[in-house]
């Protein structure tokens, strides 16, 4: 019912930079949050950050001052700017948004595919 659509992964430096995107598609009546995870080699999946429809903000401490989460509500689309790249922030990052979608009354999780962002020189 629900689709999310993830890219701008890639290969990047220690000290540079990428743009994620992730856009949401379906049946979707209406999306009250969305945000990013990752998760490393042998560790856990950990919240990125996230933002409401309202744009309030969350991130993780780690994130804090080097990530910048943002969404074009029209477009149901979410993105994460990341700057000053480091290489324990090699992951796969994850799209998830909680979503309305149409005919029902609650809002679900959906989860994208996962991109990989790997810092290394």
């Amino acid at each position: 019912q629900v689709q999310l659509v993830e890219s701008g992964g890639g290969l990047v430096q220690p000290g540079g930079s990428l743009r994620l995107s992730c856009a949401a598609s379906g049946s979707i009546f209406s999306i009250y949050r969305m945000g990013w995870y990752r998760q490393a080699p042998g560790k856990q999946r950990e919240l990125v950050a996230a933002i409401t429809s309202g744009a309030g903000t969350h991130y993780a401490d780690s994130m804090k001052g080097r990530f910048t989460i943002s969404a074009d509500n029209a477009k149901n689309t979410v993105y994460l700017q990341m700057n000053s790249l480091k290489p324990e922030d090699t992951a796969v990052y994850y799209c998830t948004a909680n979503v309305r979608v149409v005919d029902s009354s609650r809002f679900d999780n959906y989860w994208g595919q996962g991109t990989q962002v790997t810092v290394s020189s």
